[in-house]
């Protein structure tokens, strides 16, 4: 989605994301998300589980409060980290650092994700004591609307603001470069979304089937909300539109995949991919340039998701909880409110303060002659596509004599 200087640059974003955040993660990242609580559900113990060591036991053996032995669950929750990391850097496309995103990405994972993960993930078992909003608030998120959407969203508009627009931004056409490559990589992602939602089941068992099939159902009508206001809006149906209403749905149902019917799926899906649609055009009105639109489909679409479940939950649902249109009431609805709120100032404002402190430090943006001439050749020495083969080599291959002194 991103211009073709810059493609390589947004590329080693999340490679380095990746590397950064899967280290840090099994040194004291697990700990901090899921370690025994150290006081008001706020933070693990840091220290209990250091490089995953005391889980190499159980590797031939399981755990009685899970089906999937512990250390696969938590590389499992280390890589929810990842692409939460990930999609921040979405919204610095075309003018980042490379050393200061590494730097940023690295604090973010200790002060920003790992504790809402506790908050969020984190549940009460017999000897352990979790995080406050899943066990003493009663939040309802199934697979991560609020710690990884709401977070990813709430993050990317504070380094947005940070650091600042792009040049020529509202200005000059900063297109997709590679159309039919964001639609491969749409289809992969909606494949792996069935990984990242209905595994957070750990078994494959009816709750896996329903969050599944309403994935399924949400990232479809997701599609066809965003194209609707598209081709009513606009007079064209775009092949980005169809990938951006994909990810609108899947988001929409990350939390709320075991809490719905399929109607509800649906509806849910359709809603957020109008919604979103709509939400990506904020950047140009409030003047913030979110490159890859990270808090009009993430952050929008992850508050559509987790509220949503106050309103369309069925007990009938592998949840459990009944929202107010389904009889429940308004009492689910505040308590999902509330813990998108808190989710998202908590992630926006210390992000900012991290952002601020590496731009102050190091300097988040490279130089406007940079990013104008391409920040892949400046920053990583190397170009995403080589456009100047030479004309003998072409005639070398075709097997074609070159003329006489040629």
């Amino acid at each position: 989605m991103v211009r073709s200087k810059s493609v390589l640059n947004m590329m080693m974003m999340t490679f380095g994301a990746t590397a950064v955040i899967v280290v840090l993660w099994v040194l004291v990242g697990y700990s901090l998300a899921f370690g025994d609580d150290l006081g008001g559900g706020l933070l693990g113990d840091p220290l209990q589980h250091l490089g995953l060591q005391d889980l190499l036991a159980e590797a031939s053996g399981r755990e009685s409060w899970l089906s999937v032995p512990v250390i696969l669950f938590a590389v499992f929750q280390g890589l929810f980290c990842v692409i939460t990391g990930a999609l921040v850097s979405g919204a610095l496309a075309d003018r980042a650092r490379f050393g200061a995103w590494m730097v940023f990405v690295a604090v973010w994972t200790l002060l920003v994700y790992a504790p809402v993960a506790h908050w969020v993930f984190d549940a009460d078992r017999e000897g352990h004591t979790g995080g406050w909003l899943v066990n003493r608030l009663g939040l309802v998120d199934f697979a991560g609307g609020t710690a990884v959407e709401i977070v990813s969203g709430a993050s990317a508009l504070a380094l947005a603001l940070v650091a600042g627009r792009r040049v020529g931004f509202g200005r000059d056409p900063m297109r997709p470069h590679n159309l039919t490559n964001v639609m491969l990589g749409a289809g992969l992602l909606w494949f792996g979304w069935f990984g990242f939602n209905a595994g957070s089941a750990l078994a494959a068992d009816h709750t896996a089937a329903v969050v599944l099939v309403n994935t399924l159902c949400a990232g479809s009508s997701g599609v066809i909300g965003w194209l609707l206001l598209e081709r009513l809006r606009d007079g064209h149906a775009t092949s980005l539109g169809a990938a951006s209403g994909l990810v609108a749905g899947l988001v929409a149902i990350t939390p709320s995949c075991s809490s719905l019917s399929p109607l509800g799926a649906l509806l849910m899906g359709l809603v957020a991919g109008i919604v979103c649609s709509l939400a990506i055009g904020l950047k140009y009105r409030w003047g913030y340039d979110d490159s890859l639109d990270v808090v009009g489909v993430h952050m929008v679409g992850g508050l559509v998701g987790t509220i949503g479940v106050g309103l369309l939950a069925t007990a009938a649902a592998p949840a459990g909880v009944d929202g107010l249109l389904y009889g429940g009431g308004a009492d689910q609805l505040g308590r999902q409110a509330l813990a998108a709120v808190v989710v998202l100032g908590y992630a926006f404002v210390v992000s900012a303060v991290i952002g601020f402190v590496v731009d102050r430090l190091m300097g988040f943006r490279v130089d406007e002659e940079h990013e104008v001439s391409g920040i892949d050749l400046v920053v990583h020495a190397e170009s995403a596509y080589d456009f100047h083969a030479a004309s003998s080599g072409t005639r070398s291959v075709l097997g074609t004599r070159p003329p006489a002194g040629g």
